[in-house]
């Protein structure tokens, strides 16, 4: 015969409340390694919220600021506080496999608006037009372009010019060869050596003026050894609209270079999504410089899908 007091329990867990906590405890159980499903959102619906995450804390750094001030915690020399202006980023998990021959992407797409962020680094142009080189020097903006010939190669073998100063080299089919030769171990593994993928490298000295017109809006892309890549297109403050059409050139001109036959190594027990009919990109995670990471819906970044760019999934 039971006892009554299991009897009892029995009643209890018998009951609809206990069922229906255990139910829930059991199918929404969270851990590290039970972590709960990410919401997804479309790409415009990710933006917006990235850019709100990026205006709150902007008014919190401000607060900050104001109060850190009033108590006289810091020195301020009565100048207006200049707030961090967050890079709003994509990050693309693409079906590749870079070790595959022709799946390792690389290039440079043009954006319509640039990124906003203003170049540090030093443009350096190797042509062996000397004409070309005047006329460089002489419309060239801003003093952070090094433009030269031969001469401009041995002072980056000799040190007088540092490579790690420099931020985009350029150069015409001319100079390549004494180019590679000379400087080829000190720009390669930085990813400065000029390349036609890249859009750095041009057939004739007369591009090279076009082409350093475009450098500043000019972003180079390339896939890493998982297939991911990630890229900022732009500051906040450029705002939603300019943001997007940004993201829309990125993602066209990838689509663009799709290789015909892609699809990322084969695991054990699971088929490989190579082929044409497969999906490009497999995920895709909107941030800013100091949030977190959106989870995007993958239609919403395919141009070749109805819903790309969306603003909604229905």
């Amino acid at each position: 015969m039971m006892s009554t007091s299991y009897r009892k329990m029995l009643q209890i867990f018998r009951s609809d409340i206990t069922r229906r906590h255990l139910c829930n405890h059991f199918f929404f159980y969270t851990s590290r390694a039970h972590p709960q499903p990410r919401p997804i959102s479309a790409v415009q619906f990710a933006l917006t919220e990235a850019l709100e995450g990026v205006e709150e804390r902007k008014q919190k750094r401000e607060k900050n600021w104001e109060r850190r001030v009033k108590n006289s915690s810091v020195n301020s020399d009565g100048g207006p506080y200049r707030n961090q202006d967050e890079m709003v980023e994509v990050s693309l998990n693409l079906n590749v496999d870079p070790r595959k021959p022709g799946q390792n992407l690389r290039g440079s797409v043009l954006l319509p608006h640039g990124t906003g962020k203003k170049s540090s680094g030093i443009f350096a142009v190797f042509t062996s037009d000397s004409r070309v080189v005047e006329h460089l020097r002489e419309s060239s903006v801003g003093g952070n372009v090094e433009i030269g010939g031969e001469e401009l190669v041995d002072r980056l073998v000799d040190g007088e010019l540092s490579v790690a100063s420099i931020e985009r080299a350029v150069a015409s089919q001319d100079m390549i060869g004494y180019l590679s030769k000379k400087a080829g171990r000190l720009l390669g593994p930085r990813g400065l050596m000029p390349n036609t993928k890249v859009g750095t490298l041009v057939s004739s000295p007369e591009k090279l003026d076009n082409l350093l017109k475009e450098l500043d809006t000019s972003l180079p892309y390339r896939t890493d050894k998982d297939g991911l890549i990630k890229l900022g297109i732009g500051k906040a403050s450029l705002g939603h609209y300019k943001l997007m059409n940004n993201l829309d050139a990125l993602l066209r001109e990838l689509y663009e270079n799709k290789p015909e036959l892609y699809g990322k190594r084969k695991k054990k027990g699971k088929k490989s999504g190579s082929g044409k009919g497969g999906k490009f990109i497999l995920s895709a995670y909107l941030s800013a410089t100091q949030g977190g990471s959106v989870k995007i819906d993958p239609r919403t970044v395919d141009p070749n899908s109805p819903k790309f760019l969306a603003a909604s999934l229905r």
